[in-house]
């Protein structure tokens, strides 16, 4: 999958090479003047001050292109401001080489990356919301699961962070991930809000 760094000036900054050597820099004014490939991302810098719904309108979005905005400052007003004009994800200018890679494989499996806050925020309306509305009749998805994995599926659709994960079951952060993972294979799912609707009963 190709991706371009778009930003006022064709610099990139080290982490996003060393998380994608082949990426390609644009810059803003140049971005309609190329055909992009439907399979790429568009990495689309915001700097501080700026507002998403203004900075992204020179990219149009069309069906299967995906977009992630990164925030110099980013916020949760922004991120939502950033989906709704049809973002796949939003994340920090600065996120670690790793982070930028683990945003691109959850958009493109489909998923959307929206920043922990939110998401819990998110997850914990959604779970609680769920308790007296109307559900699908329930699919025992823990029997594909170990015991660990339904321990873990359970507290990531309450809302929890992969931290309080760990310290909630005297495990890793990474023994955490590790089940996580497992867990979206065998329940074919993209992310958190995906397994949160699957947890409470809900077709996805």
């Amino acid at each position: 999958m190709q991706h371009w760094f778009v930003d006022r000036v064709p610099d990139p900054m080290a982490t996003w090479l060393e998380a994608f050597p082949a990426a390609k820099m644009l810059r803003r004014e140049d971005i309609q003047s190329l055909a992009l490939e439907a399979n790429g991302i568009i990495w689309f810098r915001l700097h501080s001050g700026e507002v998403a719904d203004s900075a992204l309108s020179s990219v149009r979005i069309k069906g299967g292109q995906l977009v992630v905005v990164l925030a110099d400052e980013p916020d949760d007003a922004l991120v939502t401001s950033a989906l709704s004009f049809g973002a796949s994800g939003c994340c920090n200018t600065h996120a670690a080489p790793e982070v930028l890679r683990q945003v691109a494989l959850v958009v493109e499996n489909g998923g959307l990356w929206v920043g922990q806050h939110l998401l819990q925020q998110l997850l914990g309306t959604t779970s609680r919301a769920l308790k007296t509305g109307r559900r699908e009749p329930r699919v025992d998805w823990s029997l594909l699961l170990s015991e660990r994995e339904v321990q873990v599926a359970r507290l990531v659709a309450g809302g929890a962070s992969n931290k309080e994960i760990a310290m909630q079951l005297t495990i890793t952060e990474r023994t955490v991930k590790a089940h996580l993972s497992a867990v979206f294979e065998k329940l074919d799912l993209r992310d958190r809000l995906q397994l949160s609707l699957r947890v409470n009963g809900v077709r996805a």
